[in-house]
Formats: C-alpha cells, structure tokens, sequence
C-alpha cells in the first residue's frame, strides 16, 4: 500500500533526524534501548480486554490476543523477554508518560496530538472504516451516499457512530456491541453496519453468521507503538524489529492467523 509505505518512510526520516540531532548535543540521560537490555525484559502496556487484539483467554487466565502476539515477537527481535501491564484506555497513555511501561502496543492511532508528547514506531497497523453487509447482499452500496435513506447499525459511543452520524440522509442505528447489530443486520432490520477494517475482517473469520466485508468508506488509519520521546537508539531498534519481521512474514503470519489478512498491507477489497 503506497500511503502506508510512505508513512513508515515519513517516520523513518524523522527517526534519522532525532538521532543526528541528539549526537550533535549535550550528554544525553540512559536511552530506553540500553534500560531494557540491561532489565533484560520490554515492559508493554495494553488494556487486556480489547479481543481479537488483547484480551484474558478465559480457559487459560493467560493474555492472548494479536497485539499480544506481536509484543513477544518484538521483544524475542530485541533480545529480551516481555512483561505485560494491563491499564484501563483512559489511563495508559497517562502510564507511558509516567514510566509505568516502555511502550504501548494496543492499536494506537498515530496522529499529530500523540506525536507531539510521544515518539511513535513506523505503523504496523492500517484500517479503514469499513461496511459490513449480508453475505448474499447484491446491493453494491461502494459510499455513504448510497446508504441515504438506509439504515445503518454501528456501535453505541464508537468513532463509527460519530463518522455514521455526520452523513446526511443515513438513517444510524446505535448498539451495545456488535452482537446486536449483527443480529439485526441478519434479521434485514438494518441494511448495513459500520465498523474497523479489522474489527470487520475479525467478525466475518469468527462470528459463523452470513456476512461479509463491503466497501470503505473513509480514510485509513495508521497506527503505532508509542515510547516517550529522547530515545532513537530505541526508535532505531524498535523499527528494525518490525521491519525485520515484516520482511520474514512472521508478522503476516500472526496477522493472518487472527484476522484473516496482512494489516500491514490493508487495502480495498476487491
């Protein structure tokens, strides 16, 4: 995907700015990359209740998740075991910047306001809001423009029911969850849904209902994992080992295994 490509170049650039900048300066405190070796472990935070991403298997009391899957792969890609911090969303970014772990790896928007207090990895993760319809729907809604006078099912207090909800003409119907308007999505009381790309391609891999991807309707989404700022050696490490494991597709291989396809690579459907 040529955005995404262009976006981890963009990143990688400042990387290289950050380094040069702080090698031209004074004395600079430990770098992160140097703690957590010497620690021998990568402290991550993640909510630990946001499946198919990070959630507690219940049958095991253990994190799983995809999320989960590529903390370990980065820290085994840096030499170190990994240590997990389960913090409340309203609360973790509060936790990074307090020094409660070294990183974030909880699908974290990389957008100008979190770029301002916190250095960000090249994205791993790219998603659009996407349609979700009938399987054997033969509609073709391809925008929101199609969906005026419809009826479309989002979650109750989702960035979707706001993005759904400033369309014009588009008859929005808000749920608990996706469960419940799936339901009625199946049962044709809603003529569509909204959700993530992901979220979109998890609920078709799991839910065992008739449903399938449709279009997308928005702009992609990138996101990062987060460390305070003040560490390139950290940067330049953290990078190389999402790079490294985008280049073997170990990263394609957990990302398939849970959604189905490459988040690296998210595109239109065909």
């Amino acid at each position: 995907m040529k955005t995404f490509a262009y976006v981890r170049g963009l990143l990688a650039a400042g990387a290289v700015a950050v380094s040069a900048l702080v090698a031209g300066g004074a004395a600079q405190a430990a770098d992160l990359i140097d703690t957590v070796k010497e620690r021998g472990t990568l402290i991550v935070g993640v909510e630990g209740t946001y499946p198919p991403f990070n959630y507690v298997d219940t049958k095991t009391g253990e994190l799983d998740g995809f999320d989960i899957e590529v903390s370990r792969l980065i820290a085994d890609k840096l030499g170190v075991k990994v240590q997990f911090v389960k913090t409340e969303w309203s609360a973790i970014l509060a936790g990074l910047s307090s020094g409660k772990f070294d990183v974030i790896v909880n699908q974290v928007g990389i957008t100008p306001g979190r770029q301002q207090t916190f250095d960000f990895s090249i994205p791993y993760v790219a998603s659009s809001p996407q349609l979700i319809l009938r399987k054997n729907d033969d509609a073709g809604y391809a925008s929101f423009a199609d969906l005026k006078g419809k009826k479309l099912g989002v979650s109750q207090g989702s960035n979707y029911e706001a993005l759904a909800k400033s369309q014009e003409g588009v008859d929005v119907k808000s749920y608990p969850g996706a469960p419940e308007y799936l339901s009625d999505l199946i049962s044709r009381r809603v003529d569509a849904a909204l959700n993530d790309q992901l979220m979109t391609a998890y609920l078709v891999k799991t839910s065992n209902i008739p449903i399938k991807g449709g279009a997308i309707v928005g702009e992609p989404k990138f996101n990062g994992i987060p460390f305070r700022k003040g560490n390139p050696g950290f940067e330049a490490a953290l990078n190389k080992a999402l790079q490294d494991a985008f280049d073997s597709g170990e990263f394609a291989k957990i990302s398939n295994k849970w959604f189905g396809i490459d988040v690296s690579k998210v595109r239109k459907p065909e």
